[in-house]
């Protein structure tokens, strides 16, 4: 798309107030040094070598994760019988919660700490029994795109959790990038298929398979008011969501020249410590139940880099902050030879 389409595409809302203003970025924060996380990691490494005793898997998510698997059984139980609003009500209230906590947990289960790095291939069925009550496949592909996403963080073309030129091109105003949150797992679904599409492997198609007939059972079984819980809870958990700020608060670049932000505020208990991201993307290979002494041990290290308390807050202020946009991500183009699972 030419640069006089996208200057006119993102000054359309100019002159609506409905619209909101229009935000001053016109392309992403492009950089020319490596991601922070590989030096930080030895630096600490060097000093705390103690904290290599957590990189260990954490059986406890085993069970927790089958608890939850067990509880969405349940909703979908309950609510068969339900009034519609009431279906409704729950699906947000509750089965979202539930839906994107798993989906962390599934992150978990991705970096191989449900049963460690010897048994790789039990994550990722594990992952596929996690995927089930979500009702859409994610685990597999999950896992493939997430590993570029460490490995080469901003890397244009190859990490998909930055957005395409099209979404910080159009969701350009206060407006557009309200609509552009609610819409969030729509982009997350496609835009690998834009930026890094990969052929699908058999544990893809497995998974496919796997979520199908689940769904089908839950249908057949339980009715239709119990499958539109399922998938409902899983749409608007993804999206305009108290828990979805971490999707923005991670590495969205509110502050200039930082690149991963981590977060500290009661969520954490719901979403397996995945708001302390500094420390997680320092040591991916660390579950998120021992990222808190990752924090206390090379306190040094975190304490003073920049640091959110409030998710809400944050899709508050990346909504009304007519400087952020999908734009507001560093980016690099990468060096040397690119691996990919």
């Amino acid at each position: 798309m030419c640069e006089a389409s996208r200057l006119r595409g993102c000054r359309a809302g100019r002159g609506a107030a409905a619209m909101g203003n229009t935000v001053a970025r016109e392309d992403f924060e492009w950089v020319y040094t490596d991601q922070p996380h590989a030096d930080r990691r030895k630096a600490i490494l060097a000093k705390h070598p103690e904290i290599k005793a957590l990189m260990k898997p954490d059986y406890n998510l085993i069970w927790v994760v089958v608890l939850m698997v067990l509880a969405q059984l349940i909703a979908f139980y309950l609510v068969k019988d339900l009034d519609w609003k009431w279906v409704m009500f729950w699906a947000y209230v509750f089965g979202s919660c539930i839906s994107h906590s798993m989906t962390l947990a599934i992150h978990e289960i991705s970096h191989n700490s449900a049963f460690g790095n010897c048994r790789a291939m039990w994550n990722r069925w594990f992952g596929m029994f996690a995927n089930l009550p979500l009702g859409l496949p994610y685990s597999i592909s999950f896992k493939r795109y997430h590993m570029d996403h460490h490995r080469y963080l901003g890397g244009d073309g190859i990490d998909v959790d930055i957005p395409t030129d099209f979404e910080g091109w159009f969701f350009c105003t206060r407006f557009r990038k309200f609509i552009w949150i609610v819409l969030q797992p729509f982009f997350y679904a496609i835009r690998p298929l834009c930026i890094n599409p990969k052929p699908i492997s058999r544990l893809e198609i497995i998974n496919l398979l796997a979520q199908l007939s689940f769904d089908v059972v839950i249908y057949y079984y339980l009715g239709i008011k119990s499958a539109f819980y399922m998938l409902a809870g899983s749409i608007l958990g993804l999206g305009l969501h108290p828990i979805s700020g971490h999707f923005i608060a991670e590495h969205y670049m509110f502050l200039k020249g930082h690149e991963t932000y981590s977060y500290y505020g009661p969520l954490n208990l719901l979403t397996f410590n995945v708001g302390y991201h500094n420390e997680h993307h320092d040591f991916p290979n660390i579950p998120g139940k021992n990222l808190p002494l990752v924090k206390k041990i090379a306190a040094e290290y975190y304490d003073n880099l920049p640091q959110y308390n409030s998710w809400i807050k944050v899709l508050y202020d990346f909504v009304m902050d007519d400087t952020i946009s999908p734009y507001s991500r560093m980016k690099r183009k990468l060096k040397g030879d690119v691996k990919q699972d």
